[in-house]
């Protein structure tokens, strides 16, 4: 990476929210035409330290320089006019409005209420053919892509005149062909001068992308290295403060044992090659990970809901135990011990506006133990004491078990859900994508309760898009393509190529 100069400068910075410390004495820079990534568990201060710098917060103490001079950013609306711009996780864009529209809102030309459409189209379509930001202009949000969202979002950043962007967990949502769009037009962006905070919890993506890299831990940094004179291992050893084992865990041949889940010859919308279920046949023992590996979008979903009662097979049939089950809810599931780490923790693991207890009892309100009359008045002491016990076996980062479970990081959220589900003692333990969006520390907190569930004789059936995920944890891989099993694999030495060609259809 050649130097162009310093463009951003964060000196001693320190946020506080009453007694706590959400950064602490953090001094970073970003030289223009160079990526640097930000890496930390969820909770190590990134969001905040961005926050500080697009003018949503103001820091506790400390100064930010840019290019040189010190500036006092007020105002997401600032940090724009100084060319700052942030793509966020969850995009900002208004969905009743065209592309083209979301893109010159608080438009810089405007003249009252008159804008010159045509010339601010005109100057949109350039900027989109010089990096290779392909949109459709009069598309309604609605209408287009996730991938096509985001580059809305960077276009829109780059017309209002960004120098420095800042992507916060772009690749989250992204399929692997996109990941590689995106890269392509970050290098356009960075040859071009502009610079780039890049946020992201993929350690692959993270060597693959940065120039160079500032750790962050408890609100601390921990260290800026080059990207040429450090490895993942190094990196990992950094965010969470102790050595990491490079070996995997052990794998098990559970075949003799019980049998706690079973789909036969099921069918499920399978004219839908990517939405459907195909003749699928598998089983699940005690004590044993299934791992299902495939591109996402392959039927995985479906076979989630499958298997915890959402939707009901077309034929083909599914027992629980030794049980064939005739009745497809959730609630019937739950009863014979089934228990569902969803792939979507916001939408369809947790009620976000409720409190961490409460989430943690959503199950489980009609036992004696947190009511009485079958759920119609709670023992809130009761909840609230097991709630604390909860938060800290699972190490749930919180200020009160009664905060919003919203307020949490992505991590802790996840901690509670394993907390509810794993409590419950289930006899099969359904986790789709029970890492996505989690950092290194994060994850390897899931996989140790997997392990830990494993160990008890829970079957668990993992459906993650994360290769390196299903080979580490999975005792037996299945291959899943359009809806079918291409395959069924040891996790033990397991042949990679093979299986990497499964996952094509071949």
């Amino acid at each position: 990476m050649r130097s162009l100069g310093e463009l951003l400068r964060m000196e001693h910075i320190s946020k506080r929210f009453g007694s706590f410390y959400a950064n602490k004495d953090i001094t970073l820079t970003v030289n223009r035409g160079e990526v640097l990534t930000l890496l930390g568990e969820n909770g190590a201060g990134k969001s905040t330290l961005m926050n500080i710098l697009i003018g949503l917060y103001q820091p506790t103490e400390g100064k930010i320089f840019l290019e040189g001079k010190e500036v006092r950013i007020e105002s997401p609306s600032q940090a724009v006019k100084l060319g700052i711009g942030m793509v966020h996780q969850h995009f900002m864009l208004v969905e009743a409005m065209t592309v083209f529209d979301n893109i010159i809102l608080g438009d810089k030309h405007a003249k009252g209420l008159f804008i010159d459409r045509a010339a601010r189209r005109k100057e949109i379509e350039e900027l989109s053919a010089k990096y290779g930001l392909d949109v459709q202009l009069d598309k309604l949000i609605t209408e287009i892509s996730v991938g096509e969202q985001q580059r809305t979002e960077i276009l829109k950043a780059l017309y209002h005149g960004a120098e420095l962007l800042v992507l916060d967990e772009p690749s989250a949502a992204l399929t692997d062909i996109e990941v590689e769009g995106l890269f392509a037009i970050m290098r356009k962006l960075i040859g071009e001068g502009k610079s780039i905070i890049f946020i992201s919890h993929k350690m692959r993506e993270v060597l693959h992308i940065s120039d160079r890299i500032t750790v962050l831990r408890l609100g601390e940094v921990v260290g800026t290295v080059n990207r040429a004179d450090t490895d993942g291992q190094k990196l990992a050893n950094m965010m969470i403060g102790k050595e990491l084992s490079e070996s995997q865990y052990e794998k098990k041949d559970a075949s003799g044992a019980e049998v706690v889940a079973e789909l036969s010859h099921v069918d499920y919308d399978k004219e839908h090659k990517h939405s459907g279920v195909n003749d699928m046949s598998l089983k699940i023992h005690r004590g044993e990970i299934v791992g299902i590996a495939g591109v996402d979008g392959n039927g995985q979903t479906q076979l989630a809901q499958l298997i915890t009662g959402v939707i009901a097979p077309q034929s083909g049939s599914i027992h629980l135990k030794d049980k064939q089950v005739a009745v497809f809810d959730p609630n019937a599931f739950i009863t014979d011990n089934v228990s569902h780490v969803p792939e979507d923790r916001n939408a369809q693991g947790l009620i976000g506006d409720m409190s961490i207890a409460e989430n943690l009892v959503l199950k489980a309100t009609d036992q004696p133990q947190f009511s009485k009359g079958h759920g119609l008045l709670l023992n809130k002491p009761a909840i609230h004491e097991y709630a604390e016990e909860m938060v800290k076996k699972y190490d749930v980062r919180c200020t009160s078990t009664e905060q919003t479970v919203r307020s949490l990081s992505g991590g802790n959220q996840q901690k509670v859900i394993l907390a509810r589900e794993l409590e419950s003692q289930p006899s099969l333990l359904v986790m789709a994508h029970p890492t996505r969006g989690l950092d290194i520390g994060a994850a390897g907190f899931v996989h140790e309760q997997m392990i830990a569930a494993r160990q008890r004789g829970v079957g668990i059936l993992l459906i993650s898009a994360d290769f390196d995920e299903i080979l580490e944890m999975s005792d037996r891989i299945l291959v899943c393509f359009e809806g079918q099993i291409m395959g069924e694999y040891s996790g033990k030495n397991p042949p990679i190529e093979e299986i990497s060609l499964a996952m094509t259809g071949k």
